[in-house]
């Protein structure tokens, strides 16, 4: 259960719920605050339970999957507007916040000052998350700056050259969670989500680290989660496993230099008659090794295996809900997602008659 105002309604009706609450009541605030609040907790407990495993040596780690998970956002495509349309609405929210705030200072009314507070907060969050999506925006135009200025400094074309390409199209930012991004999803369909990253132990399918992104593109996200997991538990892998959406020659190299054997489908040639096993003129040292080791029979079959294992441990987690998150921004997100990748590496530890101690 997910929602924090539907589990609020079941500790008023459900007798299990409200046995569990000992007859005391639960706020759906406080519930919401207690599953984000905490993101720094949740981390640690996560690497707390597969350094104990790795301690009795239950987890090597020496084979690690990574795979990139596009989950919903909260925020709705009609959400995301325009910089002209923020600056309306940043506009009418502060309007609205000091409207609230001279009527809760006039009214004396104990239940009617309750009442113009939550107002007040909801207006207030409304105009933080207005302030934050403008802010993104002015970020968005200062990395879009260059591009512009170099096609403003191209000369204009002769006469009678056809006309150059439309203009790229003004950026649009979710006015109820700046940080989402429109993303293309497992369906083909493009909708507002996160990127889940899952760094998966081959041999238990235990889940060892985890990361939230709001790049569509998991071109860059292999040589960040490496650095997390030898970060958390001071082990650098033997072999490292993802799919074609990860192949990225510097981030190879990287990882190789670190002393980890990357195992990723290299990129087909569009020549047919270039075999892309081969290795070539430009390639450095850890490169023609790459290239070589998925060639060979031995890495070959070990990628084979990539599939059974982070792919098993996604199709888990939306099994277990992770369909929609049902909280805006990074940090809380990441947040839902170690309460996740936690409750997964219980089931599986349960599942394989491992006893959590730390």
């Amino acid at each position: 259960m997910g929602s924090a105002r539907e589990v609020d309604r079941l500790c008023e009706r459900d007798n299990a719920y409200r046995w569990l609450c000992g007859g005391v009541g639960v706020n759906y605030h406080s519930l919401a605050d207690l599953r984000t609040e905490h993101e720094v907790w949740l981390d640690q407990q996560l690497t707390r339970s597969i350094a104990s495993l790795l301690d009795r040596k239950l987890v090597t780690l020496n084979v690690v999957a990574q795979d990139g998970l596009r989950v919903r956002a909260s925020a709705k495509a009609a959400s995301f507007r325009r910089k002209g349309r923020l600056q309306q609405l940043m506009a009418q929210a502060q309007t609205q916040v000091q409207a609230l705030k001279a009527e809760l200072d006039a009214d004396a009314g104990a239940s009617s000052r309750r009442k113009h507070a939550a107002q007040e907060r909801a207006a207030r969050e409304r105009e933080q998350r207005l302030a934050q999506a403008l802010a993104t925006m002015d970020e968005i135009d200062k990395a879009r700056a260059p591009k512009k200025a170099a096609a403003a400094a191209k000369d204009e074309p002769p006469a009678g050259t056809p006309p150059a390409a439309k203009a790229e199209p003004e950026p649009r930012v979710s006015s109820t969670d700046p940080e989402a991004r429109v993303m293309k999803m497992a369906d083909g369909g493009f909708r507002p989500a996160f990127n889940a990253q899952l760094a998966v132990d081959a041999a238990t399918q235990l889940i060892a680290a985890v990361d939230v992104v709001n790049s569509g593109s998991d071109m860059n996200q292999m040589v960040p989660m490496h650095a997390q997991l030898q970060r958390r538990y001071e082990i650098t892998p033997a072999h490292w496993l993802a799919d074609g959406g990860f192949t990225k020659l510097p981030a190879i190299e990287h990882l190789a230099e670190q002393g980890t054997a990357p195992m990723l489908p290299l990129p087909k040639s569009r020549n047919p008659n270039i075999d892309p096993y081969e290795p070539k003129s430009t390639d450095s040292e850890h490169l023609a090794a790459w290239r070589q080791r998925m060639a060979s029979p031995e890495g070959k079959l070990l990628y084979t295996r990539r599939g059974a294992m982070v792919e098993c441990a996604n199709a888990q987690l939306r099994r277990r809900g992770l369909l929609q998150f049902n909280v805006r921004g990074l940090a809380k997100t990441r947040a839902v997602l170690l309460w996740h990748a936690l409750a997964h590496n219980l089931m599986r530890m349960a599942s394989l008659n491992i006893a959590f101690v730390y």
